[in-house]
């Protein structure tokens, strides 16, 4: 198996609305805020190369909403899916399979596009792809709640299914094949899924929206996005409990400096351990 990290840029949110309840003076310790309270986040993806399949975990915010859209996120940074997919030696055309942790705009918008830029006109990506989903986060996101309706944009979700190609997962086996599995969160969104994939004698877990950065670590910085916030803390209370203990490799995908980090049980309980990047594995 081989692994490659896809950078498709970076964003900005509210800082506040990152951390909740947490107050600044203690979140920009990690998470510097710009004069305006936002904060960078990166829409890092993960491909994973196994046998003749060729696995894209998210994909990113795409490009096909309008500028004022746009405006509110400051998107910045070099880097763009295509191209971080041409410099691990692949095209979208190569992708089998687009595994979307939810469907939250900034982790599947990229998945459609609009054919020469007609908005009545959607295209996949990933001509070739299977695009997983599950059935029950399916129907949360087509027919969302009003907390989460603009995450939720039904130009980056219907045309998958139109398509033909959308394809629900295993809710027993919860596994998309051998040496990649995955489980529920549903504190951020209903069952959001976190893949687990064995990689170089490792357990190596994309964390998704579980846990966004390394600043999240602490039990109370959770999400003022999350829809459980309370399921979140006991959510992540036990992974951390359990990625301290069989020392996982926690894949961050919106934590705009460090790629993964490794954490470790402390007398405040489980704290950050170590940061590096994927190729350091």
């Amino acid at each position: 198996m081989n692994l490659h990290v896809i950078d498709t840029g970076f964003f900005k949110l509210d800082g506040g609305a990152m951390f909740g309840v947490v107050p600044k003076v203690l979140w920009e310790r990690t998470n510097p805020a710009d004069e305006k309270n936002l904060c960078t986040w990166a829409m890092r993806c993960l491909l994973v190369e196994e046998g003749d399949r060729l696995v894209l975990i998210d994909n990113g915010i795409g490009n096909k909403q309008d500028a004022k859209f746009f405006s509110h996120y400051y998107l910045h940074g070099n880097a763009n899916l295509h191209d971080s997919l041409h410099g691990a030696g692949f095209s979208a055309n190569d992708i089998t399979d687009n595994f979307l942790t939810h469907l939250h705009f900034d982790h599947c918008g990229g998945g459609v596009q609009y054919k020469n830029g007609k908005m009545d006109m959607p295209e996949m990506v990933f001509k070739n792809a299977k695009y997983w989903s599950n059935k029950d986060h399916w129907q949360w996101a087509t027919e969302p709640n009003a907390r989460e309706k603009a995450s939720f944009l039904k130009e980056n979700i219907l045309p998958i299914q139109e398509s033909g190609q959308l394809n629900f997962t295993d809710m027993e086996s919860k596994k998309l094949f051998d040496g990649f599995e995955y489980f529920f969160a549903n504190g951020h969104t209903d069952k959001q899924m976190i893949p687990k994939i064995n990689y170089k004698g490792h357990t190596l877990v994309f964390a998704a929206d579980l846990l966004p950065s390394v600043g999240h670590i602490p039990l109370p910085y959770v999400m003022g996005y999350d829809t459980r916030p309370l399921l979140t803390l006991d959510e992540k209370k036990r992974f951390l409990e359990e990625a301290a203990s069989e020392e996982y490799v926690i894949f961050l995908e919106h934590d705009s400096e460090n790629e993964c980090c490794t954490v470790k049980m402390t007398e405040k309980g489980v704290r950050l351990d170590k940061t590096f990047k994927l190729s350091e594995i």
